[in-house]
């Protein structure tokens, strides 16, 4: 194999990436100023190592905590809960919602052998457990393992009996069944954001 076809290769591995599109994308690489490439290469080779999760909502972040954690004039009394780190950046980019975060990482699904264990949910109920948490929005996407994953947090939230209660509110249906958050036009999921109700 030469190495048009290996990084060929490695770009249809990406998801969305077809075999076709691939190949347009190597191509078109190699018409690029070698510069631009170098920097290109980079930035690839370095995304480990500067990208993290934060260490408190789990979002990727090249500080620690984020800068949405960090920023005081978010309302840190309102969580948001998310599947994966790009979900914070859906939400980010309709600029509405200014309480912080919180990314689970998966969501439960038995038939992949991921359950509640293998969720970032303990650090969640840490930051309950501490208190000034009002709400808790859980915004995981509207499938049966969303569904699933939404009512076995609300479980565990419920159990904890803090006081004052927190409220767990879930996003309105503006979302589709079975659809991505990702995928989904801003004025759709700011009226969800707005109407979303208690369990």
């Amino acid at each position: 194999m030469n190495a048009f076809d290996e990084l060929a290769g490695n770009f249809s591995k990406l998801p969305g990436i077809g075999k076709k599109s691939a190949i347009r994308m190597v191509n078109w690489l190699l018409k690029e100023d070698a510069s631009y490439v170098q920097r290109f290469a980079q930035n690839l080779a370095n995304l480990h190592e500067r990208i993290k999760p934060c260490s408190v909502c789990g979002a990727w972040t090249e500080s620690d905590p984020c800068s949405i954690c960090s920023d005081v004039l978010r309302d840190k009394s309102i969580i948001c809960v998310v599947e994966q780190p790009q979900d914070v950046s859906t939400i980010e980019a309709y600029g509405e919602f200014r309480g912080v975060y919180h990314v689970l990482g998966s969501l439960i699904k038995p038939l992949e052998g991921i359950g509640p264990a293998q969720l970032n949910l303990q650090s969640l109920l840490n930051r309950i457990k501490k208190g000034g948490v009002n709400e808790v929005i859980i915004a995981t996407n509207p499938t049966v393992e969303g569904d699933t994953t939404a009512l076995y947090v609300n479980k565990v939230i419920t159990e904890l009996n803090v006081q004052p209660a927190v409220k767990v509110t879930r996003l309105a249906t503006g979302i589709p069944v079975g659809g991505d958050l990702e995928y989904v036009d801003k004025r759709t999921l700011s009226l969800s954001f707005r109407g979303r109700a208690a369990f």
